[in-house]
């Protein structure tokens, strides 16, 4: 094959630079003028053809394979929708137990931590003082009964002869005067005695209601000071059980507007079916309901406070745990959901792969709103009917032919990734042995 006179020119060019770099004499030495010449002549066929190669057209790259992706369409429908919020349980009813007299503290009579029942003794005090104000109480109102015999006998003996003008008036007004103010003294003294049996009642501290009880404030011999130090104990009421979270405003406003905007939509009365997720991550067996949101905005927080009811009937939930509460019967009507590896963040904003009927991608923006589950809830930027792709869109370019694979099953998309894992961690494996 002979080169064009393109080449050629070229590989004179080349040789011509080749052998002034190897800087041969000017003048031969003597006796060697022919073998310089042959040498310098070998040089320049050499260079030739070593170049000649250069002069032939580069094949071309081979073209690129289509990325296999994985499509969906894209479909509306009414979609339930669940809100998460960080809660803690209360107590339905929380009572102090407290001391209603002073006195010394003789003795608790209930195991702390444990349940107790409606009635049940808690502690006793020393019901000595008290017995004894009892007794001088009941000694007083039997004074005071006495005097308001000898009061009416002498009325009764004063209003007759009242009536015959055989005393004055006044002897009969002073003999009224001394009944009225006799019996009021029976009545004052029946009080006394009334306080001092609440008193000495009070002595014995039971429990109001079937709860779990707290530790004990006050211990045994210790003087207990109504005023002062009366706090004893507390009953916390396990079934029902409160539970208690909070919606900020900027949530409250956004549900509101997107209510208006018929995004969204709550159930008929607000009756919303709560359920809460335990610390371990359990779902607890019964099922709640809203029973009260305060309308009063929290200045301290930011927050609307709102409460949920649950039956606790084996004491499952205990007061102050934190959980999470998951608050389902909303809807988001005519929705449309995308699986989230679908979508893509790009420099300003959310976008996913259209694929036309040629199987080319194309770039969409697109405005997303919640999460729900692996999936991704899309405002705006996608029609019912069109395909997008799912599973291999970061490989995809703008107006790329794809090559559309059916998705794998669930199972083997788990035992693909666990693979994937098992694989990435082996290195970090290694390189923690040879650290060590």
């Amino acid at each position: 094959m002979r080169a064009p006179p393109v080449c050629f020119a070229n590989l004179a060019g080349v040789a011509a630079t080749r052998l002034a770099a190897l800087r041969l004499p000017s003048r031969p030495p003597r006796h060697s003028g022919r073998r310089s010449a042959g040498a310098c002549g070998w040089l320049l066929a050499l260079a030739a053809f070593a170049l000649l190669g250069a002069c032939k057209k580069a094949p071309a790259p081979p073209q690129a394979a289509a990325p296999e992706v994985t499509v969906m369409t894209v479909a509306r429908q009414d979609t339930p929708v669940d809100f998460e919020f960080t809660a803690q349980t209360q107590s339905s009813r929380e009572v102090e137990i407290r001391s209603r007299v002073d006195g010394f503290l003789d003795k608790r009579t209930y195991t702390e931590g444990q349940m107790v029942k409606t009635g049940q003794t808690l502690f006793q005090m020393d019901s000595k003082p008290f017995e004894a104000a009892l007794r001088t109480a009941r000694g007083q109102l039997a004074q005071q009964q006495a005097r308001h015999e000898v009061a009416r006998a002498n009325l009764a003996r004063v209003q007759p002869l009242a009536a015959q003008n055989a005393l004055s008036k006044k002897d009969l007004d002073d003999a009224i005067g001394n009944e009225k103010q006799s019996a009021a003294a029976v009545i004052a003294a029946q009080g006394e005695v009334d306080t001092a049996l609440l008193n000495l009642g009070y002595t014995t501290i039971k429990s109001p209601l079937t709860g779990l009880s707290s530790f004990a404030r006050q211990q045994d011999g210790s003087y207990v000071a109504a005023t002062t130090n009366g706090l004893l104990t507390y009953v916390y009421q396990l079934d029902p059980m409160w539970v208690n979270f909070s919606i900020s405003e900027n949530e409250m406003l956004r549900y509101r507007d997107q209510i208006a905007d018929g995004q969204l939509r709550f159930p008929p009365r607000n009756d919303f079916v709560v359920h809460l997720v335990l610390a371990d991550g359990t779902t607890f067996s019964e099922v709640g309901h809203i029973d009260f949101a305060n309308p009063a905005f929290n200045t301290e927080t930011g927050t609307f406070l709102v409460r949920a009811v649950f039956d606790n009937p084996k004491g499952v939930l205990r007061p102050g745990q934190f959980v999470r509460a998951r608050i389902s019967g909303a809807i988001r009507p005519n929705a449309t959901l995308v699986p989230q590896r679908a979508v893509l963040q790009g420099a300003k904003s959310h976008f996913v792969w259209v694929v036309d009927d040629q199987g080319k991608a194309h770039q969409r923006v697109v405005e997303v709103g919640d999460w729900r589950a692996e999936q991704w809830f899309v405002y705006d930027g996608l029609k019912p009917g069109e395909r997008i792709v799912v599973d291999g869109a970061l490989r995809v370019t703008p107006d790329a032919q794809l090559k559309i694979v059916k998705a794998a099953p669930a199972s083997a998309q788990t035992t693909a990734a666990a693979v994937a894992a098992s694989q990435s961690a082996a290195p970090a494996a290694s390189e923690l042995g040879t650290a060590e």
